[in-house]
């Protein structure tokens, strides 16, 4: 692999545990054109996914010499898959920040493991099964189509159909933001282009909007009828 300064690798991510997160997550990377090394300990695994991704060797990550032979310190940012071991995850964790990489996700299963994992200096902690839950309920509930939250749970960006109050006005004789705290971003009309949102757009009952704000206020306008 190459070094750090190279175009190359700052376009390389690597991925370890090929799990269902880290296998999706992956895969979701080599879809975006980015090359990625996958570190798994299991031999099974290994086999199933070589040829599949850009590398993929066998190894154990809760070795530091271990990820040093097959180059992990080369890589800038790392995706720590696992999720069946915590000690797994924790010293696979803490190896890829003793080796200096600079951005190192890694995935926990509860609020102490994640709380862990935030000591040990990882950049970034998902929650995978809980964000997910978290969004269905919110698809669910509502005239969400779409849900994407921001800032810890305050802040979010989602995609709806317009509640029947607003339907036929302008975004001026809505006052959907002095009515309810949030900000219609843009607007997607059947057959039409995405527009952003201006005072003088109209929304139509079959309308997309984008809507961003408080995820608590969001929730209440999404709820409307």
């Amino acid at each position: 692999m190459a070094k750090k300064s190279s175009e190359r690798e700052a376009s390389s991510i690597l991925v370890i545990g090929l799990g269902r997160f880290g296998s999706a997550t992956a895969e979701g990377l080599m879809s975006l054109g980015r090359e990625v090394m996958a570190i798994e300990r299991s031999p099974e695994v290994v086999q199933q996914w070589t040829g599949r991704l850009t590398h993929v060797v066998e190894a154990d990550s809760t070795n530091i010499e271990a990820l040093r032979q097959v180059g992990a310190e080369d890589f800038t940012t790392a995706v720590v898959g696992i999720g069946t071991s915590i000690e797994a995850s924790v010293l696979t964790t803490a190896n890829l920040v003793d080796l200096g990489i600079s951005q190192v996700w890694a995935k926990a299963i509860s609020n102490a493991h994640g709380k862990i994992l935030r000591r040990i200096g990882a950049e970034h902690v998902l929650f995978p099964e809980s964000e997910a839950g978290a969004r269905v309920a919110h698809l669910v509930s509502s005239r969400m189509l779409d849900y994407i939250e921001f800032d810890e749970g305050h802040f979010a960006v989602v995609k709806m159909r317009p509640p029947k109050e607003v339907q036929g006005f302008t975004l001026g004789e809505s006052r959907i933001r002095d009515t309810y705290g949030v900000t219609v971003v843009g607007v997607k009309s059947p057959g039409r282009d995405f527009t952003y949102a201006e005072p003088s757009t109209r929304i139509g009952a079959q309308d997309v909007l984008i809507v961003a704000g408080n995820v608590e206020l969001l929730g209440r306008f999404a709820g409307r009828p």
